[in-house]
């Protein structure tokens, strides 16, 4: 396996977020600190939804029990963060033998502080996509062949020289951006041009969400905020609990209907009108463990999927849970520690935990049908140093949000691979070696699927 390179690591790093929200990033890591994250949760602030005796094995009474799934189809565009305004998309007709045609570099990779954290968005034919030093380009879907490229990053402020993150979105001909330099901008997606920029008070490391004329994204202090798409002016805003500690790396806003949900670092998710901002529920995914610090994580690092009438999220802190979109009622609650977004499908919805674990869950009952670790006969190895003393420990890959094609789930990894499970079974399908570590998940659009590697790479596979 490809090594598992630092640049991937600083995706999750964990930073203390000061008063000032500078966007340059602090790089404290209590992975390897001493001690616990300094802002923990007072006694009776924060209810655990999971109970303490819970495990995650599958079900006796769903063995050898079948289930449905999408029927399968070509997926034209993917405009948003997860294709869809509610963060879902069905079973796509795409690569089903899963050749890499070709692959395009497409400008800065994550090194020395910066990363590339965007998804792809597709739409007309092109893939749109943002490097780790806020150049977004616009490549042919086909032959990968260079649109137009435009430079984003701010000159006027030396401060945001080590900002990083954001995201795409594209609505009506138009591609809105969000970023690290606490920035959102409009641009032709036809173009390039610029129509507006808006500078925002906070860095923004997700992707947006551009729904209804209305562009929706998470900032770094846990602030939803909305602009008017039209013209970039500022809307109404949403702020969450503040945290110390969180994953660099933040979510993108569900829509369904006249309802927007959206997850904090916190541990937060979150209901609230579209229209104003008038909070209809608020769930907090937190699980507290005695043996982890780490839990006191809460962040909410994955887009909270909205399916059939029911929220689907995971966080840091231990809690994958299915919501009823409408009261806010817990449905049922698995202890699986993520920092991916839940993928609902039919009668089931799948998660990939945070230490490789691809899980298969009945979406009505929160029982597994099954359990597939990706990261089996792995073995603790150094990099670097003598004679085995000293070096970089190499941990366990880390492994994309996943998507469904052709009855099969996708997943990429830091490993470098791409692998694909039967979406029924979970066995493994095949593996395909990408060349480089990748932890963004991958979309398909128009029968193929696009990889953006860490490195900076657009793969695509037909």
């Amino acid at each position: 396996m490809t090594p598992f390179r630092p640049s991937v690591l600083a995706v999750l790093m964990i930073a203390a977020l000061g008063a000032s929200g500078c966007s340059t990033i602090s790089k404290i890591n209590p992975f390897q600190g001493k001690g616990e994250p300094k802002e923990i949760a007072a006694e009776g602030e924060r209810i655990s939804i999971v109970a303490a005796d819970q495990k995650l094995e599958p079900a006796e009474a769903l063995k050898g029990v079948d289930f449905a799934l999408p029927p399968v189809g070509v997926v034209a565009d993917w405009p948003l963060p997860g294709g869809t305004a509610e963060q879902v998309v069905g079973n796509a007709d795409a690569a089903p033998n899963l050749g890499i045609v070709w692959r395009r570099g497409f400008g800065k990779g994550s090194k020395d502080g910066a990363n590339v954290t965007a998804p792809p968005v597709a739409a007309d034919g092109r893939i749109y996509l943002l490097d780790a030093e806020a150049t977004i380009s616009a490549r042919d879907a086909q032959t990968g062949a260079e649109v137009w490229r435009a430079n984003m990053r701010p000159t006027e402020n030396k401060r945001d020289k080590e900002a990083f993150g954001g995201g795409l979105a594209l609505a009506a001909g138009k591609l809105y951006m969000t970023s690290g330099y606490r920035m959102v901008a409009q641009l032709d997606a036809a173009t390039g041009r610029v129509g507006w920029r808006t500078r925002t008070e906070q860095p923004i490391h997700g992707a947006p969400t551009v729904v209804g004329g209305r562009v929706m994204a998470v900032a770094i202090d846990n602030t939803l905020m909305t602009f008017d798409a039209a013209t970039g002016a500022p809307g109404w805003t949403y702020q969450a609990l503040s945290e110390s500690a969180r994953i660099l790396s933040s979510s993108s806003p569900a829509v369904s209907g006249d309802t927007v949900v959206a997850s904090f670092g916190s541990g937060e998710l979150v209901a609230l009108r579209t229209s104003n901002g008038n909070d209809l529920w608020n769930e907090a995914l937190s699980r507290a463990s005695r043996n982890s610090a780490l839990s006191e994580i809460r962040d909410i690092a994955g887009r909270p999927a909205i399916y059939q009438g029911d929220v689907f999220a995971v966080s840091h802190s231990g809690v994958f849970a299915a919501t009823d979109l409408r009261t806010g009622q817990a449905r049922w609650s698995l202890p699986v520690v993520g920092i991916t977004s839940p993928l609902p499908a039919g009668d089931v919805v799948y998660v990939v935990a945070k230490d490789g674990q691809v899980i298969c869950v009945s979406r009505e009952s929160g029982q597994i049908y099954w359990m597939r670790d990706l990261n089996a006969g792995y073995v603790a190895k150094r990099k670097g140093g003598l004679w085995g003393i000293g070096g970089r420990k190499v941990g366990k890959a880390l492994w994309s949000t996943p998507i469904l094609a052709n009855n099969r789930l996708i997943i990429v990894g830091s490993s470098g691979q791409l692998v694909a499970l039967n979406a029924k079974t979970g066995a493994v399908d095949r593996r395909v070696e990408l060349g480089a570590p990748a932890l963004i998940g991958p979309i398909a659009v128009g029968g193929m699927i696009y990889v953006v590697t860490d490195d900076a790479q657009l793969i695509a596979l037909r």
